[in-house]
C-alpha cells in the first residue's frame, strides 16, 4: 500500500476506514495501469517511439517508456551519454544503485563496468555503503550516482566519490532539486516512513535539495557542469523541464 493510502487510514475515522483507504488505492492503481500520454514520445534509452505511461506519486503523464520502462531521468541521462561522449574505451566505471537501462549503455562503451548497492535485492559487484565504501583511492574514471544522495549523508557520500575518482575523473549525479529554493530542506527530527514521505516526498528520503546543491558538490572539491533538459528535447523525449545531470569533476 502506498504512503498516501496509509495516511488516508490515519485521517479517516469510524467503521470501514481501512476498506475506504484500500478502495481509494485500488482506484489509483487502476488509473495508473490504464493512463498514458497524449503525444507520442521517443525514448533515447531504447529507441522506441510511442505514448509513454503514467508513473509516480502523484502520477506523472508521459513518465515511463512502455518498451524499456525508462523514466524521465533515465532518458535525460541517455541523451547526455549519446551527445557528450563522457564514457569511452579504457575507462573504469562505478555505478551506484545501477539502473538497467543506463547500465547497458554504459557497459557497451567502457573497459570495465562495476556496480554497487547497500541493499540485498540487487545483484551488484560491490555490496557497500556509499558513505564508506572501503574501495581504493583514485580507482575510477567515472562514477554514476542517480537518486542516491538524498537517501544518505551527502557530505560523506560526495567526499567518498571524490576520493575514489582519479584526477580528472567525473561523477554524474541526479536528484530532485527545487530551483525556487535557496536552501535545501532537511530536518533530522523528521523520522519514519510516513513523516518523511510528507516532508521529503518519499519515505526513505532525508532531504529535498534547493539551488545550494551546487555548493554542496563544490564543497567536496569538485568543479561542476550541468546537462539540462530543454526544448525541443523536453517534448520529443518526454523529459521534466529543467531537470539536470550534475557533472562533478575531480580537478587534475
Amino acid at each position: 500500500m502506498s504512503d498516501f493510502a496509509a495516511e488516508d487510514e490515519t485521517e479517516v475515522s469510524g467503521p470501514g476506514k481501512g476498506s475506504a483507504a484500500k478502495g481509494v488505492q485500488k482506484q489509483i492503481e487502476k488509473f495508473m495501469a490504464a493512463a498514458h500520454g497524449v503525444h507520442p514520445r521517443t525514448c533515447p534509452a531504447c529507441g522506441k517511439t510511442g505514448r509513454f505511461t503514467v508513473f509516480g506519486t502523484p502520477p506523472r503523464f508521459d513518465a515511463r517508456c512502455k518498451a524499456c520502462a525508462a523514466l524521465e531521468r533515465h532518458r535525460l541521462f541517455a541523451l547526455m551519454i549519446q551527445r557528450r561522449g563522457d564514457f569511452g574505451a579504457g575507462q573504469t566505471v562505478l555505478h551506484f544503485a545501477p539502473e538497467r537501462q543506463l547500465g547497458q549503455m554504459i557497459r557497451a562503451r567502457v573497459k570495465a563496468y562495476e556496480t554497487a548497492d547497500i541493499g540485498p535485492m540487487m545483484k551488484v559487484t560491490h555490496r557497500i555503503d556509499i558513505e564508506a565504501t572501503g574501495l581504493p583511492d583514485a580507482q575510477y574514471d567515472r562514477i554514476v550516482c542517480n537518486h542516491v544522495i538524498e537517501h544518505v549523508d551527502d557530505r560523506k557520500a560526495l567526499a567518498e566519490m571524490f576520493r575514489m575518482l582519479k584526477p580528472g575523473g567525473k561523477a554524474f549525479l541526479m536528484t530532485t532539486v527545487v530551483e525556487g529554493w535557496d536552501e535545501t530542506y532537511e530536518d533530522a527530527a523528521v523520522t519514519g516512513e510516513g513523516p518523511r514521505n510528507l516532508h521529503f516526498g518519499q519515505g526513505d528520503h532525508l532531504r529535498i535539495y534547493g539551488r545550494d546543491i551546487r555548493d554542496r558538490i563544490r564543497a567536496a572539491g569538485f568543479t561542476l557542469e550541468e546537462f539540462v533538459a530543454v526544448e525541443p528535447d523536453v517534448r520529443t523525449y518526454g523529459l521534466i523541464r529543467g531537470e539536470r545531470v550534475f557533472i562533478a569533476t575531480r580537478p587534475v
